[in-house]
Formats: C-alpha cells, sequence, structure tokens
C-alpha cells in the first residue's frame, strides 16, 4: 500500500482509472444493453412485462444495496481482493442463467448472484479512484465513466447478433466469459494511505458520523430520486421501438446511439466540472433537470426523428451527470470516508433502482403484441397456429 499526505493527482491513479473504465463497462455496459434481453425472456417464459423487467431491477437494487458490504471489505483488505471476488460472481451469475428454466432462476442467478459481484465492483473501484485525485477528480471520473457509454455502444447490436445466432442462453454464455475480465480489472488496483485516514475511525465510526451529516444525508435522497428514472430508458426503450413497429436491430442501434451521445456527455461534464468555477453540485442541478425533460418526452414521441433526437438528449444529459454527481461526494465527506460514504449512498439509492424499471412498465400489454415483434419466424407461426384453429 503506498502511503501519501494528499492525493497525487495522476501516477498510478491513471492505471486506476483505465480499471474503472473497462470496469465500469462490464458493469452498466451490460445492465444498459439487457433491454436487448427483454422481448426475448418474455417470449421463452410467456411472462408479462412488469415480471421480467424485475430482472435488471433486482440486479441493480442488489449491486447498490450490497455497495457497503463492498466498502467494509475494501477498508479491512484493500480493493484489489475484494473486486477480483466481485468479477468471479457476476461471471459465474451470467453462467447459471445460461441454464435458467423459469424467471425465478433468472431472478436468483442475474439479479441476485451476478448484482453481488457488482457491488463488490464497482464502488470499491470508484472510491479508490477518488482517493488517487483532487484537482481532476472530475476528469478522471468522466474518463473512467466513459466506459459505459462506449460498451452501451458496441454491446446493445453485439447482443443483438448474439441473440439471432446463437439465441438467450447462448448469448449469456459469452456475456459470462466477458464479466471474467473484471478480474484482471481488480488486479489493477492499488490502494493508497492517506494520512488523514486515521482520524476518521473504522468503518462503524465513519457510519455513525454520515447518518449524522445533513447535508450527505439530503444529497442521498436527491440521487435516490435521479436513480428512479435513469435506467428506464435502457429496460424498455427496445420493446417500446419494437411495440411502435421497429424492427429488433434498429430499436437496439438506437440504445448505441444513446450511448455515443453519453459517452460525449461524460467526457464533456467531467472536463467543465474541473474548469468551470463554483460548486460542482450547479452542474448536477443543470444535467439532473435536462435529463427528466427529455426522459418525460419519451412517452409521447412518435415520428422516428423526434426518438432519435430523445435517445440523443437522453443520453448526453444522463452520461454528463454521472462523473458530477460522484465528484460532488468526496467534497461532502471527505476522501477518508469516501468507502464507506459511496457504498452508504449506493446502498440507499437502489430503493430507486428497485422501483423505477417495473413502475413504468405497461402492465396491460397484450402478450400477443411483445411476442410478434421478435422476428419473422414468431409472426408465422402464430399464423400457421390461426390457420389450424
Amino acid at each position: 500500500m503506498a502511503g501519501r499526505a494528499e492525493p497525487p493527482d495522476g501516477g498510478w491513479g491513471w492505471m486506476v482509472v483505465l480499471s474503472a473504465f473497462f470496469q465500469s463497462a462490464l458493469v452498466f455496459g451490460v445492465l444498459r444493453s439487457f433491454g436487448v434481453f427483454f422481448v426475448e425472456f418474455v417470449s421463452a417464459f410467456e411472462e408479462q412485462a412488469a415480471r421480467v423487467s424485475w430482472i435488471a431491477s433486482i440486479g441493480i437494487a442488489v449491486q447498490q444495496f450490497g455497495s457497503p458490504i463492498g466498502s467494509v471489505l475494501s477498508t479491512n483488505f484493500g480493493p484489489r481482493p475484494v473486486v477480483m471476488t466481485g468479477g468471479i460472481l457476476a461471471a459465474l451469475g451470467m453462467l447459471l442463467a445460461s441454464f435458467a428454466t423459469s424467471l425465478t432462476h433468472l431472478y436468483l442467478s442475474i439479479g441476485l448472484l451476478s448484482g453481488s459481484g457488482w457491488a463488490l465492483t464497482f464502488t470499491p473501484t470508484l472510491a479508490c479512484l477518488s482517493r488517487y485525485f483532487s484537482r481532476r477528480r472530475s476528469l478522471a471520473m468522466g474518463l473512467a465513466l466513459t466506459g459505459v457509454g462506449l460498451s452501451s455502444f458496441a454491446f446493445a447490436p453485439l447482443f443483438q447478433w448474439l441473440l439471432d445466432h446463437f439465441a438467450w442462453r447462448g448469448a449469456l454464455l459469452l456475456v459470462s466469459a466477458l464479466s471474467c475480465h473484471l478480474v484482471a480489472c481488480g488486479a489493477l488496483l492499488r490502494p493508497l494511505s492517506l494520512t488523514e485516514d486515521t482520524a476518521v475511525g473504522g468503518p462503524r465510526a465513519q457510519l455513525t458520523s454520515l447518518l449524522h451529516h445533513g447535508p450527505f444525508l439530503r444529497y442521498t435522497v436527491a440521487l435516490t430520486l435521479i436513480n428512479t428514472g435513469y435506467f428506464i430508458p435502457y429496460v424498455h426503450l427496445v420493446a417500446h421501438l419494437q411495440d411502435l413497429g421497429w424492427d429488433p436491430l434498429p430499436a437496439a442501434f438506437l440504445l448505441s446511439v444513446a450511448a455515443i451521445s453519453d459517452l460525449i456527455g461524460r467526457v464533456a461534464s467531467g472536463w467543465l466540472g474541473d474548469a468551470v468555477p463554483g460548486p460542482v453540485a450547479r452542474l448536477l442541478m443543470l444535467w439532473t433537470t435536462l435529463t427528466g425533460v427529455s426522459l418525460a418526452l419519451f412517452p409521447v414521441a412518435q415520428a422516428p426523428t423526434a426518438l432519435v433526437v430523445l435517445a440523443v438528449a437522453y443520453g448526453f444529459t444522463s452520461g454528463a451527470l454521472t462523473p458530477v454527481a460522484f465528484s460532488v461526494l468526496p467534497e461532502l465527506v471527505g476522501t477518508a470516508r469516501i468507502y464507506c460514504g459511496l457504498g452508504l449512498v449506493q446502498m440507499i439509492e437502489s430503493i430507486g433502482g428497485l422501483l423505477g424499471a417495473p413502475l413504468s412498465a405497461p402492465t396491460s400489454r397484450p402478450q400477443e403484441l411483445v411476442i410478434e415483434v421478435l422476428d419473422t419466424k414468431v409472426s408465422l407461426h402464430k399464423e400457421e397456429g390461426l390457420e389450424e384453429e
């Protein structure tokens, strides 16, 4: 463990940024692109859309609700072994999901097991990164989190291609292989010891002080509300576009368009966060407002051009708010308490991640409409069944 009086604002920190880049891609890039599997699961298990949407919601909620466990373990043992263990769990969950015979199996494998692995990877990695940077923290966060945008751009059409060629079971096996690379990401992390660490005490003392910290609690409530709507387009957009008559591949490609815009938004926001004088929270307020407006317009948009414009706008603004949201937290609680603070924030905002997608799911959508948009083969099978009747 390296020991320093202040964050080095560079050095091995850039390797931590690289690790966080690939780790964010393999966690949230997969989660964001999981809407491609949505219609496949509805058809395979003949379940309502609202029930299928719980798969991603449980995964997001477990990832966030279990973050304090990753924080405590990282405080005691360092982030490296914790993240490597999380990578193994995430890959194992996807592997077991490929053998699922019911939605309950997917809830347990992807939602619970892979979600637990993601909980042990995301928070410790970002907390470790925050301790390496001070003046350039927003830029470092922006660069690290661009992995989400790049992977969303690549994974959405890739997953659709895998579904077309290997069906959903084979696709999940290959996603499991991708998740194994989280182990390598964890191996790049080097814990950093700062002089202020001794002044904050252990995890229990840090937790007690944070629960009595008014600004931290208000900030956590705000992020929980943001998180409620943040993932809705990535879960339901593909199915929504197919209901409007889009083919599966163009619908998945629109997620890639949003991902490109997301990527640009993260880099631009990270640079602005360090370059613009004044509190970073002002930028967070701006990006959050614009994200909410673009999200509210999705249900009323019908024209393809309008949907593309909204996807670009939502991708940019939702991507821009992420690095500044994580950059504000060390300013509130200090770098010495960042492991505990980030873990607690992730746990509380998991309530929003758990409820957002199911609450926004159309409960009255006819089952035939969901199955009908899968592909030409499914339509032909339905026509043959009607003729026999």
